[in-house]
């Protein structure tokens, strides 16, 4: 797919106020889409051609909402981006079920749900018109995990799973999906997180994650790596699996509480 090919598709992102979501909107905007962005207050947007909703995606009536007003501005999606996400510390104690029942309950709302009900209300019309693209921002942690917050990575792994069984399940319907997984990026939800701001693979800027969006979507490949080291990390992960839980252990007993709070 070469770049051209946006020109007058409609792309959706959630929790795109700022950040890596935004990120995506702007690069779409340039590429001349028509872009409509949410969250959970009305982005501040200024241009014809890009339209701001409010909406909560671990609610699936504000997410049909969003889908439904932002055809209604600029038809049918062609590409929708779930990107919106939250992360909770696991609480003062370490403990990895330590995290309040509110914290699980929003993450598994917020970053695994928010997907599955965009979903819900796109299939269908894609499968009529056979094409449609759909992308799930997950995170090394999908792959991996964020050391100090169960909660974002068991959720993280699960919205990585929704989108492997999207693709399977609907690759013969033209549905291409895309799942993105960066490292630690330079947003509000690292900052002042010293582990990320100082991570020896680097703190990417939210435009770097677009771009790695854009080359897999010109691919057409599913996992999108803006920190291609990531891969590395995941194969050996696969290769030995005792061996990496007692790296990340060795790894987690040198960190303060205040390095992996989120």
């Amino acid at each position: 797919m070469d770049t051209q090919s946006f020109s007058g598709q409609h792309i959706a992102v959630t929790g795109a106020a700022g950040g890596i979501g935004r990120a995506f909107a702007d690069m779409f905007l340039s590429l001349g889409a028509n872009v409509s962005i949410s969250d959970l207050k009305t982005p501040d947007c200024g241009l014809d051609r890009l339209k701001g909703f409010a909406c909560n995606v671990g609610n699936e009536a504000d997410v049909t909402k969003f889908i439904d007003d932002a055809e209604n501005v600029f038809g049918p999606v062609d590409i929708f981006i779930a990107n919106a996400g939250v992360g909770f510390g696991d609480g003062p104690d370490g403990n990895a079920a330590g995290a309040s029942n509110e914290a699980w309950e929003t993450s598994w709302a917020v970053n695994v749900m928010g997907s599955v009900y965009a979903a819900r209300r796109l299939v269908p019309g894609w499968k009529k018109r056979g094409e449609g693209r759909f992308v799930i921002v997950s995170s090394a942690a999908g792959l991996l995990n964020q050391i100090g917050s169960a909660s974002y990575s068991a959720t993280k792994h699960a919205v990585l799973g929704f989108a492997e069984a999207m693709a399977i399940e609907h690759k013969a319907d033209g549905i291409s999906v895309h799942a993105v997984c960066p490292q630690y990026v330079k947003t509000n939800m690292t900052k002042g997180m010293s582990f990320a701001e100082n991570n020896k693979d680097g703190l990417l800027e939210p435009s770097d994650v677009a771009q790695a969006l854009l080359k897999s979507i010109e691919k057409n490949e599913f996992l999108v790596l803006s920190h291609p080291v990531v891969g590395d990390y995941f194969k050996a992960k696969a290769m030995n699996y005792d061996q990496y839980i007692s790296g990340m252990a060795k790894l987690r007993s040198k960190l303060s509480q205040a390095d992996v709070k989120l």
